[in-house]
This record gives C-alpha cells, structure tokens and sequence, in this order.
C-alpha cells in the first residue's frame, strides 16, 4: 500500500533537505530555486493537510508568489511539516473516500499520491540543485511514476508539469517517474 511508502519518502526528503546549504542555487524545477521551491512546499504543505485530515483549507494571506515563507528556521519548519504530512498520509484511511483540495473534489488517494510525489520528485529537485543523489526505494519510484502518468496530462494542463521526457528503455523506476512529470533526469545545474 502506498500509505507504508511515506514515511521512508519522507526521511529521504529531509536527509535531502538538511543538507541544503544554498537557497538560491537553480533546481530542475522550472522557475524555482532553492528558496522559491522551498516556499512552494511551505505554501501548499497545509492545504495537503487539510485536504488528508478533510478539513478547510487555509485562508491564504498571499499568494503563493507573493508569500515569503522560507525563514531562518527554515530547516526545523519543514521538518515539522513532513511529519505532520507522514502522520496523516502514513495511514491508510486517508487515502479513502474522496476529499477537497480548495475547491475541487477528488478521490483521497490522489492527494496521497501528490504527497508521495512532493517527497519524491521535489527530493530529488532539492538534490539534484545541491549535488546529492536521492535514494528511493524502487516501490516509491514506481508509485510515483504510476500516478505522474495517471495525471500527465492534467498536471501538463495546469503547469503543474512540463512535458514528458523521454528516457531509455532501461531506464529506473526513479527515472521513469521524472520523466513522466516532465523532469530530465540528466539535469544538472
């Protein structure tokens, strides 16, 4: 079950996110650097809560452009906010049922796959800027990358991802899933 994947995603994701010593260094991500991605993670991580917990969203006091929420204790923040992320996805009832996410109503299991695919692809978007190499177990890889095709080309709508990357035919799990969010796994800054 994908619910037992986030609590290793998770620890990865924070190994990652420690070691981060450069917050405007580029990341693969389009048009984020350090900060900018770790303020996209700050920005969206409670209405990832909530939406878990089926709760109201937060009442944004900004724009996710306009927020500045990467703060000197940055590192202790995001901890906090990967725990409380692991404690409500690392259990199976949420991922069932559906949910809201704002305004729109999906199934539960959608937002836990965002929450796996934020640990997993924004982990390796953290490494890949700060010259450190992901390591994710093949089931998370292979989680993410069934979700990233399941919604490729709704993300792609949004600007959640950029077009699909192609990658050999031998490609990992891993490589897989970045291809298919749009993410070149060759990137290098």
């Amino acid at each position: 079950m994908t619910a037992e994947l986030m609590r290793p995603a998770a620890a990865e994701f924070l190994r990652i996110a420690h070691a981060v010593a450069d917050l405007s260094a580029p990341t693969p991500c389009a048009g984020y650097d350090v900060r900018g991605l770790l303020n996209h993670l700050f920005y969206w991580g409670p209405w990832l809560v909530a939406a878990g917990r089926r709760e109201d969203p937060p009442s944004p006091s900004a724009t996710e452009a306009e927020a500045a929420l990467v703060t000197e204790d940055w590192r202790a923040a995001l901890e906090k906010q990967t725990e409380t992320l692991v404690d409500v996805f690392g259990t199976p009832s949420a991922w069932t049922g559906t949910t809201a996410l704002g305004t729109a109503r999906l199934p539960a299991s959608v937002v836990g796959d965002m929450v796996l695919g934020e640990f997993v692809l924004h982990g390796w978007d953290l490494a890949r800027a700060s010259g450190q190499e992901l390591r994710c177990a093949p089931e998370a890889a292979t989680a993410v990358y069934e979700s990233a095709v399941a919604m490729g080309e709704q993300a792609r709508s949004m600007g959640v991802y950029g077009p699909a990357v192609e990658v050999a035919e031998d490609a990992s799990p891993l490589e897989r899933a970045l291809g298919a969010s749009g993410r070149d796994p060759r990137w290098t800054p």
